[in-house]
């Protein structure tokens, strides 16, 4: 699951519990570096998957990449919700990052496309997106859906 727009450092509280209140069982991913105690426990309770980059074994000079950690994710899972702002940063982003796409499409799993709307007050689930040939008719479906919802600060949200 994409959520967009990102544009405030409460974008995350709010989708958690919106999600929850949904009955929809998001995680989010971390560097498992990050999972240090007394913050493992907080992180945990917010369904935060810690993702290991580390070297490849028999190869010293790559890591893994985010995209592999998280398709490996699905692989080992019957059942898996992961919530990514694709957006990359609060600001006003004009090209998104596509290693959700990426993801999905390596994984066999559809985008789903969730949202706040903080000029409505509404935070839902919209189209579901298969990745299909192209990532560019793809990626226009999405910021066509995206394009209406407003964030909390609406001039970093998709134009």
């Amino acid at each position: 699951m994409i959520a967009a727009p990102h544009t405030s450092n409460w974008d995350f509280f709010y989708a958690r519990a919106a999600f929850f209140l949904l009955g929809v069982p998001v995680r989010i991913t971390i560097k498992k570096e990050a999972m240090f105690f007394p913050m493992n426990i907080i992180l945990k309770f917010f369904g935060v998957i810690p993702i290991d980059r580390s070297r490849k074994s028999g190869n010293l000079s790559k890591r893994n990449s985010m995209v592999d950690a998280m398709v490996q994710l699905f692989e080992e899972r019957r059942e898996l919700v992961i919530m990514i702002t694709p957006e990359g940063t609060r600001k006003y982003a004009p090209r998104w990052k596509t290693g959700f796409y990426h993801v999905a499409k390596r994984a066999g799993v559809p985008i789903v496309l969730g949202y706040l709307d903080y000029q409505k007050k509404h935070a839902g689930i919209g189209p579901i997106v298969y990745p299909g040939e192209s990532i560019e008719d793809d990626m226009q479906t999405i910021m066509d859906f995206y394009r209406g919802v407003k964030g909390r600060y609406p001039e970093k949200g998709v134009k």
